[in-house]
């Protein structure tokens, strides 16, 4: 999303009502009325919070949460909540919503879409208690059940123990929201939306963590896949120069920097539902003057050998999404899924 999205929210709905909108007027991502995935989560974290839903029929539940949804943002209450396909049930905002009591989460007759925004909220004990806004490209990186048919995949045709900056620069959409002076020391948390002034360069980015190359750490725990990937984020923060390791599972792993880290112990690199030469907006708050998009984000991607219980880090490449095929080919095939069932994480919701 472009620029400064963060208008009060009084004032955003007030205007909604003013024109009597619906939730079937689409509204384009480039657009000012259009709300970036963490700003709609604020606002309905914020108004659904303690609403109560005790007793409630599934079918009437879901309908009560959704004119809920619409009076909070200030849109027209319909009779009823049609699907018009390709578009989600909220039209006016891109986004689909579920109403979770486990995290079981069930995607019944509807291919998941890499930029449609989700809109997760927990019931628990008769109320609703917490609001997450994930886009589809979040997540299709929990899909452990093979329910996804095809994802993007691209080949890592290097040797386990080369290294390259494949990407000398930022595109040009990146370079004019570069810090001037890399700090030493990042203040902030790795999942905060990126700030103007604050990103660092590509470059800079290669030369803090190339030296992670030759480091190892422990592959522990029953779900070893994420936890490696835990392990090597945490070894990435350190190594940027941020105090602290955050994760919260969105797209990109470390969104303060704009930057997606991969662990390949094989070959082959999953991509999920977006090819990263992809044109489309990145759903999320910048300083930027104009939109980013996902071809702006850089892809760190570390080689890595097992060496008994720990994991050892051999080859490391960084390059932007734009230039991300140029050293990598992808693979055939057209993205499908089935009918989707997803196990959130526990601290997801």
């Amino acid at each position: 999303m472009t620029g400064d999205l963060l208008v009060p929210m009084a004032a955003w709905v007030a205007d909604n009502r003013s024109f009597g909108r619906t939730i079937y007027e689409v509204t384009p991502p480039e657009s000012a009325q259009f709300i970036a995935a963490e700003q709609l989560e604020t606002w309905l974290d914020q108004e659904l919070r303690g609403f109560p839903v005790q007793g409630l029929p599934l079918r009437s539940r879901s309908k009560v949460v959704k004119c809920r949804v619409c009076e909070v943002l200030g849109y027209k209450v319909p009779t009823s909540f049609k699907r018009t396909k390709p578009l989600a049930r909220f039209p006016c905002q891109d986004f689909d919503l579920y109403v979770q009591t486990s995290d079981n989460l069930q995607i019944w007759n509807d291919a998941l879409s890499a930029t449609r925004r989700y809109v997760l909220i927990r019931e628990a004990g008769g109320v609703l208690t917490k609001v997450r806004v994930v886009t589809g490209v979040d997540l299709a990186v929990l899909d452990t059940t093979g329910t996804l048919t095809q994802k993007y995949q691209a080949r890592l045709a290097v040797p386990k123990d080369a290294s390259e900056l494949i990407s000398p620069l930022d595109t040009e959409a990146m370079r004019v929201v570069l810090a001037k002076r890399a700090p030493a020391k990042i203040k902030g948390v790795p999942t905060a939306s990126p700030e103007a002034g604050k990103i660092l360069s590509i470059v800079e980015v290669w030369r803090r963590l190339r030296p992670l190359v030759g480091r190892s750490f422990v592959n522990a725990g029953a779900d070893q896949e994420r936890n490696r990937g835990a392990a090597l984020h945490a070894m990435v923060c350190a190594a940027l120069g941020y105090e602290s390791y955050s994760d919260d599972g969105r797209f990109p792993d470390v969104r303060h920097q704009l930057l997606e880290v991969k662990l390949q112990t094989a070959p082959t690199i999953d991509l999920g539902l977006v090819t990263p030469d992809s044109a489309e907006l990145l759903d999320l708050e910048t300083a930027s003057p104009e939109p980013l998009r996902h071809r702006d984000v850089r892809y760190a991607l570390f080689s890595a050998v097992m060496e008994g219980e720990r994991v050892k880090l051999t080859g490391f490449h960084l390059t932007t999404g734009k230039d991300f095929f140029s050293r990598f080919p992808r693979f055939g095939g057209k993205v499908l899924n089935r009918k989707l069932q997803l196990r959130l994480p526990k601290d997801f919701l």
